[in-house]
């Protein structure tokens, strides 16, 4: 560990009969209770010296939460305090607000780790108190002493999709904030895979050749998996599905396992969990033990596309010029029948693509690959600079 770093304070905000912001059923203080409680044991899985001001629901006066902050590691700059909220005022998306003793690299850090984890962002920022412009508007960031202090807003509980969010994914959410903290004092992040799914639930009629056969694997992998010495199922028992990467050529197809989220994929690829919604098409964050995710290579060599009325896979393959054997393969298919609406990927050179990343425009592709605005707008049939993150333009 960085022999500079103290430890870290977690502060869940509010408490007792100070319920805070409230909205759709919820109260602040019970999930700044809850996030404050997964990260304080994620810390210590992590072996970081850490203390939570508060572990259940009780009132905590200004002075009676400072005093508890400084009485963990003293007054000493080599202190993390990170003090956990919601927010209200129909608002949308995180924000970090952090003291102004200190510089904002930790809190843009921790606020790019919440939108990799799926979160929309707001914004990094510091507050004065009006009557002393010298001195921070929280007290929790200006009573603190030395230490460096801040308050992360994950999300408005009285704006209902935000709320949700943070209600469905608060460990996601969590985990962008450990990672941080880890990476900003030079200490190893491990990840932790959060489960978010039961295994499989044998149902009736259920064998494990059908289930093996529903789930793209085989029955000797699900006995392996579940220590199963014979073929015998009982209707309601969980049995553990094997993770499976299916390499296609062109790409990769990362098949979903039992605890696995997109959070957890994502990192697991180097990519946020909006280009993977992206590039997959979801509009949840829901995930369904053996679904089928494209995953790196692939986001930078395929694309998809949809049948219509009168494709056959001879029209698909000339259309973009690889062999009817390819197209089948990547796509796994065992016959020529197709379906109208059914989603194909489509292998493409990656000299000839680009695919779009976050903070990308027309202009700067256009650049990049020293062609005009026009002429790219042309060649993807776009009738707008609207661009979406993930969305696979044709360059050549």
């Amino acid at each position: 560990m960085n022999d500079t770093f103290a430890g870290v304070v977690i502060d869940p905000g509010h408490g007792g009969i100070d319920s805070g912001a409230r909205g759709n059923g919820g109260l602040e203080k019970n999930y700044s209770l809850l996030i404050s409680k997964y990260m304080y044991d994620r810390f210590k899985e992590l072996g970081i010296p850490v203390y939570l001001t508060r572990d259940s629901d009780i009132t905590l006066t200004p002075r009676d939460r400072v005093e508890k902050i400084l009485s963990f590691f003293g007054n000493n700059s080599n202190v993390i305090v990170i003090s956990n909220h919601l927010n209200a005022g129909m608002g949308d998306g995180a924000e970090v607000i952090y003291a102004l003793r200190n510089n904002s690299r930790l809190a843009n850090d921790i606020l790019n780790n919440i939108e990799a984890a799926g979160q929309n962002i707001r914004r990094v920022y510091q507050r004065r108190l009006p009557s002393d412009p010298l001195k921070d508007y929280y007290y929790v960031l200006r009573d603190t002493g030395k230490t460096e202090a801040l308050i992360v807003e994950y999300g408005f509980i009285d704006t209902l999709n935000d709320y949700n969010y943070v209600k469905d994914n608060y460990k996601e959410l969590a985990e962008g904030v450990i990672k941080a903290v880890l990476e900003y004092k030079g200490i190893p992040y491990t990840g932790k895979e959060m489960i978010i799914s039961d295994n499989y639930k044998v149902m009736k009629g259920d064998t494990l050749y059908s289930i093996a056969k529903k789930l793209d694997t085989t029955v000797d992998e699900l006995k392996k998996i579940n220590n199963l010495d014979n073929n015998v199922l009982s209707i309601g028992e969980i049995i553990k599905i094997p993770t499976k990467i299916i390499d296609t050529g062109e790409t990769k197809l990362y098949q979903v396992k039992a605890g696995d989220t997109l959070y957890s994929i994502a990192n697991k690829y180097g990519i946020t969990v909006k280009e993977l919604k992206a590039i997959n098409n979801l509009s949840d964050n829901k995930l369904a033990i053996g679904q089928l995710l494209n995953v790196p290579s692939g986001l930078s060599s395929v694309n998809t596309y949809t049948v219509s009325s009168g494709d056959t896979l001879y029209s698909i393959a000339k259309k973009f010029g690889i062999s009817i054997d390819k197209l089948k393969d990547i796509n796994q298919l065992k016959d020529n029948m197709l379906k109208i609406g059914q989603k194909l990927i489509i292998p493409l050179l990656e000299d000839t693509t680009y695919v779009v990343k976050t903070g990308d425009t027309l202009y700067s592709i256009a650049r990049k690959f020293n062609i005009t605005v026009d002429e790219l707008k042309k060649l993807n049939n776009l009738v707008d600079d609207i661009l979406t993150i993930g969305k696979i333009l044709i360059i050549k």
